[in-house]
């Protein structure tokens, strides 16, 4: 009769055990980002140097031509995320008459997350 509460004991011990391990391992891999993926983000900037808010932020992909928009925050931030590695990217700010520079983030950029401030200018 002792036996019998032992083996429950050892039972309940073992099935806690292979929950918190899955557990553990289900955390590690929803953290895991995927390494052909990238992010880039940034500031728009006005002519005073100052954050832009309502710029339209263009993101062109170089190797599909598709075009993607963001409209800045009132901090003058943007997004995009979600960038393949593999391909190259253009990115041009526009507000009104101004309009930025365009820059480029390159498959030869490794960072995970790019920072790109675009600065606009008179056209």
């Amino acid at each position: 009769m002792k036996r019998a509460p032992r083996v429950v004991l050892a039972a309940a011990l073992a099935v806690f055990s292979v929950t918190a391990v899955f557990a553990q391992n289900g955390t590690k891999n929803s953290k895991k980002e995927d390494p052909n993926l990238r992010n880039v983000e940034g500031t728009v900037l006005g002519l005073d140097q100052k954050p832009v808010a309502k710029a339209i932020v263009q993101l062109k992909d170089a190797r599909t031509v598709q075009v993607r928009s963001f409209v800045t925050q009132e901090d003058g931030k943007y997004h995009f995320a979600g960038l393949r590695t593999t391909n190259d990217y253009e990115l041009q700010a526009t507000l009104d008459d101004l309009k930025s520079a365009t820059k480029r983030l390159s498959t030869f950029d490794n960072r995970k997350t790019a920072t790109l401030v675009l600065q606009l200018e008179k056209k």
